[in-house]
């Protein structure tokens, strides 16, 4: 009998985050170039975010530990849905008449559907230590909000969300999820803010974008007392928390007899590939395996495939620290696409820096494509993926049929890192012809 799932026990969630930093000072000597005071030009210190970040989480910003500890507090909530599992996707790899194996990492099976719960439960936890009394934050198509509303909630904290106006718009239920683990939620650009007012008189009908957002987030904290910003996406402790992730897809992989040639992330800011992929990137820079690493973006945001690898800011009002990474210029405002989790127009240091050293690889898809790859994985192995996720589904799809024109068996590995039962108006427009 063939296996279908690849399961762990709750004993077997990670009790440490993999440090991808430690890994790329030891094997390749070399990481990536720091964030940058925007006046000084200057490396930014602890006192530079202090305000912004509790101490715990900047600290694990810079870390180049190998390993940092999960606290217990975390890891009992994990166990809500961690660890997820690991599907080798039968059906799929019959419809598409391929020798290649094809796995998924499952991570739709979270309390919100998607991935980024990994890190909202960690952020959380370490902002409630410390005081925090009020998060705010950005969300684009609403699962990062839909995570930290329920962290938040989990650890009696306020949170306040700045939804980005197209995704507010399209995927009206994120909101309702957000709200009933108490957040306030604003379409963004809104009027709540000075920069939101700004845009909205040069543009009333702005379709926003995460760097609008993340504007407007950073603006809140920085005016009211006992508040703290928290990022789901780009920075190195938020890609730092999802290796939880691969470190669990490691093992059942391991259970299944195989290991990757190729492993597939979508990316947008970088978390979910990063969550993936660095822990089996650790075997690679060892010089033990030859595995692919590829990540996939959409044709209308490709900071990757088409952005310019320089010091950038990561929000439109150009409030944060300038980053090193590809970017499409922080002023950019991508189309409306349906999968607003990959919209932002700057890539994660980490996954820029690992591209530029030609590490990994990227490609980067049209909306009808995608679409059309969700649909056909739905009517195989059950499940309407989100638009995001869609992504890295093509690209699998793209690797089993050349692994079949080949002739060549190939294993790959793909982060399906959210369902998308609150994006079928993105699947009623595809099926209808109206995208």
């Amino acid at each position: 009998m063939k296996n279908t799932k690849i399961t762990l026990s709750d004993s077997e969630i990670p009790e440490y985050y993999l440090n991808i930093a430690y890994y790329l000072k030891k094997y390749l000597m070399k990481l990536p170039d720091p964030p940058l005071n925007p006046v000084t030009k200057q490396p930014v210190g602890p006192a530079d975010l202090s305000g912004i970040f509790p101490m715990e989480l900047i600290k694990q910003e810079v870390s180049i530990e190998e390993k940092i500890e999960i606290p217990d507090e975390v890891r009992e909530l994990y166990k809500l849905y961690r660890p997820t599992p690991l599907i080798r996707a039968h059906r799929l790899e019959k419809f598409l008449n391929t020798p290649a194996h094809i796995y998924y990492k499952y991570e739709g099976a979270s309390p919100t559907g998607a991935h980024k719960l990994n890190t909202a439960i960690a952020q959380a936890y370490y902002n409630k230590k410390e005081g925090t009394t009020t998060l705010a934050t950005e969300t684009g198509a609403g699962q990062w909000g839909s995570a930290l509303a329920l962290a938040a909630n989990f650890f009696a904290m306020k949170l306040v969300v700045f939804m980005v106006k197209v995704s507010f718009d399209q995927k009206p239920f994120r909101k309702t999820v957000m709200e009933t683990n108490g957040a306030e939620v604003f379409a963004s650009p809104s009027k709540v803010t000075e920069f939101g007012k700004k845009i909205l008189k040069s543009n009333p009908d702005h379709p926003g974008s995460l760097g609008i957002a993340i504007s407007e987030a950073l603006e809140t904290v920085v005016k009211n007392k006992g508040y703290k910003y928290s990022l789901g996406s780009v920075l190195n402790h938020v890609l730092l928390h999802q290796t939880v992730v691969g470190l669990e897809a490691k093992k059942q992989m391991e259970k299944a007899g195989e290991y990757s040639d190729v492993i597939i992330g979508c990316v947008g800011g970088g978390s979910n590939f990063a969550g993936i992929a660095f822990p089996f990137l650790v075997d690679k820079l060892k010089g033990r395996r030859k595995t692919r690493f590829i990540g996939v973006e959409p044709v209308s945001c490709p900071s990757l495939t088409k952005g310019k690898y320089k010091y950038d800011f990561g929000d439109t009002a150009q409030m944060t620290p300038l980053l090193k990474m590809h970017t499409l210029g922080s002023g950019f405002i991508p189309s409306p696409i349906h999968a607003g989790g990959l919209r932002y127009h700057g890539m994660a240091p980490l996954i820029s820096f690992l591209y530029n050293e030609k590490l990994i690889e990227a490609v980067a898809y049209e909306q009808k494509p995608i679409f059309q790859a969700g649909t056909d994985f739905a009517r195989t192995e059950g499940i309407i993926p989100a638009p995001e996720s869609c992504h890295a589904i093509k690209s699998a799809m793209d690797e089993a049929i050349k692994s079949r024109e080949e002739g060549k068996k190939k294993v790959i590995l793909f982060n399906l890192s959210g369902h998308g039962l609150l994006d079928l108006n993105g699947y009623d427009k595809f099926l209808h012809k109206k995208l």
